[in-house]
């Protein structure tokens, strides 16, 4: 599976108040209180796209064809009001494998709004793709990221990883994972 072609084909996923998009233009002010947020950042890689360039506009106007081949990102919006982002990347097969990130603007945190885009990519990828398996990794402290991937039936892996995250010292990780075949059983279960 080409990155190209999964990461090009989705223009909008929606499952109940919760809508995945690509951003547009009229997306700039939400971009904008979401980068400019140092708490946002605080437990994310320091190289990801939406910070790279201090024009927000430029950032919109490129992001679907300056990183398409390794990315996609993903406007999150709550009943039409912006409220982050949410990324695909590290596509590989085989067997095929996909991770998975959000970061939301503070007035979001605490509404189950990552949980419920989560859900909203896990069922994309394993439903509408030959995707088998979606990771996740988060910085160990993040306690808020580790239960919305918990919710969504991912399991941690390794719990005392570290990685370079662009700090001046590697950071402390946890990585996740969930299957095809978990989502399956977890379904049957319920």
């Amino acid at each position: 599976m080409r990155a190209e072609a999964l990461f090009s084909r989705i223009t909008c996923l929606q499952d109940g108040r919760i809508t995945l998009r690509r951003l547009t233009d009229a997306d700039h002010e939400g971009l904008c209180e979401l980068t400019n947020d140092p708490a946002v950042y605080r437990f994310l890689p320091t190289y990801l796209y939406e910070q790279r360039y201090a024009d927000k506009h430029y950032v919109i106007r490129h992001l679907y064809d300056e990183c398409i081949k390794t990315s996609l990102i993903l406007g999150v919006f709550a009943e039409d009001a912006f409220c982050g982002l949410a990324e695909l990347y590290g596509c590989s097969a085989p067997p095929p494998k996909v991770s998975v990130g959000q970061r939301l603007i503070q007035s979001c945190w605490g509404k189950d709004i990552a949980t419920e885009a989560l859900g909203i990519l896990v069922k994309y990828l394993f439903s509408e793709t030959d995707v088998k398996i979606i990771t996740a990794s988060s910085m160990a402290e993040n306690k808020a990221s580790a239960g919305v991937l918990k919710k969504n039936g991912f399991r941690a892996m390794n719990k005392t990883l570290t990685e370079d995250w662009g700090y001046p010292k590697p950071i402390l990780t946890q990585k996740w994972v969930k299957t095809r075949i978990d989502d399956r059983l977890q379904h049957r279960s319920r």
